[in-house]
């Protein structure tokens, strides 16, 4: 680049860095605008979740002693599927527990040594931070791809806050979508 050309750059990359800090402003102003609507959509509704889920609470806990009180009625067919809900009884889930695993892993070894590799898990994955420290020469011998560390543009604010928003903001999304996808789309018909 020539000395002529040099203050022409640095003048268009001001104007663009203004436009950029403009348009982060945009994007800030309609993040917290968003925000504030989520906040007073969640105040607006978060009573009558609160009292459905009390109400749903109340239910499951008379249904659960209806059933405790009445095995009989669950001998065969152990369970029923009655409105969508699923009342009775199924074989509980055990538990494994031990205070001490290297203990364990000591004893299978001890005692179950062909089963070992079956009962013991381990993970073997190279270690970053030691093939950092190797020479180029050594980790391309092992088959690693060295990638030079030059210099690269950047393009960030230096306050972050729109990001953080952002990254909130999506997280919260993210969150919902996997409570929905839980929930299975319940939603209609149900009672404050």
């Amino acid at each position: 680049m020539t000395e002529t050309t040099l203050p022409t750059a640095l003048s268009t990359i001001e104007r663009e860095t203004r436009l950029h800090e403009e348009a982060r402003l945009l994007l800030q102003q309609r993040v917290a605008g968003y925000n504030e609507g989520l906040a007073a959509l969640a105040r607006d509704n978060l009573p009558g979740i609160r009292r459905a889920l009390n109400k749903v609470a109340d239910i499951e806990a008379r249904l659960r002693q209806l059933v405790q009180d009445n095995p009989g009625s669950f001998v065969r067919p152990r369970t029923l599927v009655l409105h969508g809900t699923k009342v009775g009884y199924q074989k509980a889930k055990g538990k494994i527990g031990f205070d001490k695993p290297e203990r364990v892993v000591e004893r299978i070894k001890r005692l179950m040594p062909e089963q070992a590799e079956l009962l013991i898990h381990t993970e073997e994955k190279p270690n970053k931070e030691a093939l950092a420290k190797l020479p180029a020469a050594d980790l391309k011998r092992l088959g690693c791809t060295v990638t030079d560390g030059g210099d690269e543009v950047i393009v960030k604010p230096i306050d972050g806050a729109v990001e953080k928003i952002v990254k909130a903001m999506l997280a919260a999304a993210a969150d919902a979508a996997g409570a929905d996808a839980m929930d299975g789309g319940a939603g209609e018909g149900d009672a404050p």
